[in-house]
């Protein structure tokens, strides 16, 4: 550092040291953000294994400290509880689910291709997800009393909202007849949430062939196009 013949540190100097001094300071931030949000990573993944492998009601925080060695308080400042925690993988599984269909679907020409595809999409996925069992459980047992019922709600509506817009896209190309696209899409909702409780014990193939007439039916219906 350098001092003009008074002894008061010169300008230039006195910048390069400040600004030195705050690229260190933001260095040290950033690090430890990055390792905040690994931590936080870390206990995600090893909660979403765990979940899987136990299911929701069985599965305790004391575990997911057993199995990442991160303190319980630790893992608190990241989730405010277990219940947060299992909301945070469901959440994120969502936003999953969302972005992977929007990129399938370019490669449908109809929107009832679409439609179908998506139906396709949410029964595959689910099959093979590691929270498809936690998260049953979850709904079954702890929705009716969670403290999260609001957060909980608009993680169902992102699957309302897919369907009300290719629903309503339908409606506008001429693909569909003119009708309301929010009661469909809730209508559309009900009967592949309550197919999901009925398939449990299906195969693949086979959960798939019963959910394809459940769209075929919501598409076409069952009556005789030719009665009155």
């Amino acid at each position: 550092m350098k001092f003009n013949q008074s002894g008061i540190i010169m300008k230039e100097d006195y910048f390069r040291t400040n600004v030195q001094y705050k690229l260190e300071v933001i260095i040290i931030l950033n690090k430890k953000q990055l390792s905040s949000q690994q931590t936080k990573q870390k206990v995600a993944e090893a909660a979403r294994t765990l979940f899987g492998q136990k299911g929701y009601a069985s599965t305790s925080i004391e575990d997911i400290v057993s199995a990442t060695q991160i303190s319980k308080g630790n893992i608190y400042y990241h989730f405010k509880n277990k219940e947060g925690l299992f909301l945070y993988l469901l959440e994120e599984w969502t936003l999953e689910w969302a972005e992977q269909f929007q990129a399938k679907k370019a490669r449908y020409h109809t929107v009832k291709e679409q439609i179908i595809a998506l139906v396709e999409h949410f029964v595959v996925d689910g099959f093979h997800h590691p929270l498809t069992r936690a998260t049953n459980e979850f709904y079954a047992t702890e929705l009716i009393t969670s403290p999260n019922q609001d957060k909980i709600e608009e993680m169902m509506h992102m699957y309302l909202r897919n369907y009300e817009e290719l629903l309503a896209e339908g409606m506008a190309s001429g693909e569909f007849k003119p009708d309301d696209a929010r009661l469909l899409s809730i209508i559309l909702e009900g009967m592949l949430a309550g197919i999901e409780f009925s398939t449990n014990k299906l195969e693949l193939d086979e959960a798939l062939n019963l959910y394809r007439k459940a769209i075929h039916v919501f598409l076409y219906g069952i009556a005789e196009t030719n009665r009155s």
